[in-house]
């Protein structure tokens, strides 16, 4: 763990602060993809759409499905899939402990 990381506050539903799953995240948070734990198929086609490992996203809206704010379009996926997008506070708008 980084020096840095241990003065972010952790992103609503994570058990730490580096990295969780994107369904974790709370609607309106900005976050960094960092790892993708999808089949490589799977994986391969979320690349294609611009979910790609270090890019820079915002979860929009969580409901039934999520939508996400990549590269200027809106994007939605299922609960499902966001479960294998892992991903962390972006460094832009990291938040620190009070």
């Amino acid at each position: 763990m980084s020096e840095f990381a241990e003065q972010l506050v952790p992103l609503d539903g994570c058990k730490q602060p580096d990295v969780c799953p994107l369904d974790s995240v709370k609607a309106g948070t900005a976050v960094r993809i960092k790892h993708l734990s999808a089949s490589p198929e799977i994986s391969n086609r979320l690349r294609e759409m611009g979910f790609c490992e270090e890019q820079r996203i915002k979860l929009l809206m969580k409901h039934t499905n999520i939508i996400c704010q990549v590269c200027n379009s809106r994007l939605g996926i299922s609960s499902q899939l966001a479960k294998t997008i892992m991903v962390q506070p972006d460094s832009g708008g990291r938040r620190r402990a009070a």
